[in-house]
């Protein structure tokens, strides 16, 4: 165990970016969860691109001078996931989608961070889902060939609208490309009613992790609502040898109703459940 854990950016939208990392440091993280969502964090893809070496040295520095760890740097190419899907029917969109992505491995490896994350792509309904699944296994694969030539790990997130909204389907996927690792969040599945038991082995190609409380119908609430368990989800991490970060993920948004939480408030209580969690499990010698 020893787990280190992160903080997104995105958690504190209202604060300046510099304030933030400031912020994610003083509430004891080691590391913070980059977002490049477009339209909705504070770094965008559309600026940062603009000078993506410049960006990243800027990035760099801010972290060195804060004292953290870049952990993760998440891309989002739209608020709507399907607009800039990479697997999108629309080859030039699917071009657009490619060229941000290799902006992101050069903002990622300028600013010292290993790890990326990317949406898997969607489900276009006006297709059988193996047709949109093929192309999604057709641009991953090349991402993964990228990433590993620049010493960058490469995870996608399974999510609620994605193509891989399930487990089964994350597994399906997986098998497809087996050197494919996955940003994994629960919330994702407690929305839709799945008991953790049965996310859990997907904990086997996990790099990265997303936490936060949610519930059935809620893919965000406060931890007295919560429905994770995230004790038990210390011990599976250790059965299943994780050691990536855990990043603790609470947004500030209007998209799922997830502007109803204290930020502050809840990502400490969390963290606390999770690193207690973690501190008896290491006095007890397990």
């Amino acid at each position: 165990m020893g787990y280190k854990y992160s903080c997104a950016d995105c958690t504190f939208p209202v604060l300046g970016h510099d304030k933030v990392l400031k912020l994610i440091r003083l509430l004891d993280f080691e590391g913070v969860d980059i977002t490049l969502f477009q339209d909705r964090s504070h770094l965008m893809p559309s600026e940062v691109f603009k000078d993506t070496s410049s960006s990243a040295l800027r990035l760099k520095e801010k972290m060195e001078e804060s004292g953290l760890e870049t952990a993760d740097v998440f891309l989002q190419c739209d608020l709507d996931f399907k607009k800039k899907a990479i697997n999108h029917p629309e080859a030039q969109v699917r071009d657009f989608v490619w060229g941000w992505y290799l902006e992101t491995l050069k903002f990622a490896g300028g600013a010292g961070c290993r790890h990326v994350t990317v949406l898997p792509g969607a489900h276009f309904e006006e297709e059988a889902y193996e047709a949109s699944f093929s192309r999604t296994v057709d641009e991953l694969s090349k991402r993964l060939q990228l990433a590993g030539e620049a010493g960058i790990a490469l995870s996608v997130e399974p999510h609620i609208g994605s193509i891989i909204d399930t487990v089964d389907k994350t597994l399906h996927l997986l098998e497809a490309l087996p050197s494919l690792t996955l940003t994994l969040d629960y919330t994702h599945f407690a929305k839709i009613g799945l008991d953790d038991a049965v996310v859990e082995p997907l904990l086997a190609h996990a790099i990265h992790f997303h936490a936060r409380g949610a519930r059935k119908g809620m893919l965000q609430c406060n931890m007295n609502e919560n429905t994770i368990d995230y004790k038990r989800l210390i011990h599976a991490m250790g059965e299943y040898s994780y050691s990536g970060y855990i990043g603790l993920e609470y947004i500030w948004t209007e998209w799922e109703d997830s502007n109803k939480s204290d930020n502050i408030s809840e990502t400490l209580i969390l963290r606390d459940i999770m690193m207690g969690e973690e501190k008896a499990l290491l006095e007890a010698g397990k």
